[in-house]
């Protein structure tokens, strides 16, 4: 590796929204997620933190007078 061309790196503390805390060593000092594998539904089982598209679909339709012919 060539001398003085690599950042400094430094010990991070990644914060999820969950609460969840991991120590890992990068760049930057501190770092906030929203998804974690904690909380992650692909590795909790549970899909609670999806969004319900149909109902954006149909709130919209309301919102402008559509209906399923037009």
């Amino acid at each position: 590796m060539k001398p003085e061309i690599h950042p400094e790196t430094t010990e991070c503390t990644i914060n999820c929204v969950c609460g969840a805390k991991y120590q890992t060593v990068t760049i930057q000092s501190e770092m906030r997620v929203d998804v974690c594998a904690k909380c992650h539904p692909f590795y909790t089982g549970q899909q609670t933190r999806f969004i319900d598209t149909a109902g954006r679909v149909e709130s919209f339709r309301r919102r402008y007078g559509l209906t399923e012919k037009s």
